[in-house]
């Protein structure tokens, strides 16, 4: 088997994505996608909104500022910690950032 550089084998790897989950992906150092996971807005000082994809098992939270990310391999059970927990931001701080793997998002135009 041919050898790639890591950059193709992301870059394929987003192609197959991109094909499985019919959402677009561009991969760079900044990679980006398009949502298509619902979020319901939650009371939060720095979080706007949360989804959860079972299929994908992704969270996406939207902050205040606008920043919207997608967290990879995401069990459920921390999804439903987040919407049950009085303070949003601090599971956030403890049991996500940093925790899985981060991709921006960009908002599917409306």
């Amino acid at each position: 088997m041919p050898r790639c550089s890591p950059r193709t084998l992301v870059a394929s790897l987003l192609l197959v994505a991109t094909i499985v989950t019919g959402e677009p992906a561009i991969a760079a150092d900044d990679t980006i996608i398009i949502s298509r996971i619902r979020r319901v807005p939650v009371e939060s000082t720095a979080l706007a909104a949360v989804g959860y994809s079972k299929r994908l098992r992704a969270l996406e939270i939207e902050f205040r500022n606008g920043a919207i990310y997608r967290y990879l391999d995401v069990p459920r059970s921390i999804h439903q910690e987040l919407l049950s927990a009085p303070s949003k931001a601090r599971v956030y701080h403890e049991k996500i950032r940093g925790k899985y793997r981060a991709l921006h998002v960009k908002q599917r135009a409306k």
